[in-house]
């Protein structure tokens, strides 16, 4: 499959979103292993040890949905 990158740029904000989110739904559902170089499994524990010790920062889907303008979560 071939994606044109340019193609995208060129997408509204809230479409680039809406692609972003199908893309990631599809990742999380996906049984193939993710993996992770030095750095990425490096933020990704940084993140993880940051909401742990706050877990208040999280915001729920529904709450990004708003804050960007979207109102169907």
């Amino acid at each position: 499959m071939s994606v044109n990158f340019d193609d995208l740029r060129k997408l509204p904000v809230a479409e680039k979103l809406r692609l972003v989110v199908e893309l990631w739904d599809d990742i999380s559902a996906s049984d193939e292993p993710l993996v992770l170089g030095e750095r990425q499994q490096q933020e990704a524990e940084r993140r993880d040890d940051e909401l742990r010790a706050n877990p208040q920062i999280a915001i729920t889907r529904d709450e990004l949905c708003r804050r960007v303008g979207k109102t169907d979560g």
